[in-house]
């Protein structure tokens, strides 16, 4: 079993601390309009930017 992070939900990790850690919003360290800056902020706010339907939860 894999347990490594792919590299966008570990940004969205990064965001999640910031914001727990009381950092403010505007220390995000990527640069604007790049796809690490939109997983980050999503990590920082708790909701995914495009807010789709659930998806089925698949067997386990």
């Amino acid at each position: 079993m894999d347990l490594r992070q792919s590299p966008t939900l570990k940004v969205i990790s990064e965001g999640a601390h910031a914001r727990v850690v009381g950092r403010p919003k505007d220390a995000c360290p990527y640069p604007a309009c790049s796809p690490e800056r939109k997983a980050w902020l999503e990590g920082y706010d708790g909701t995914p930017s495009e807010d789709g339907p659930d998806s089925p939860i698949a067997d386990a």
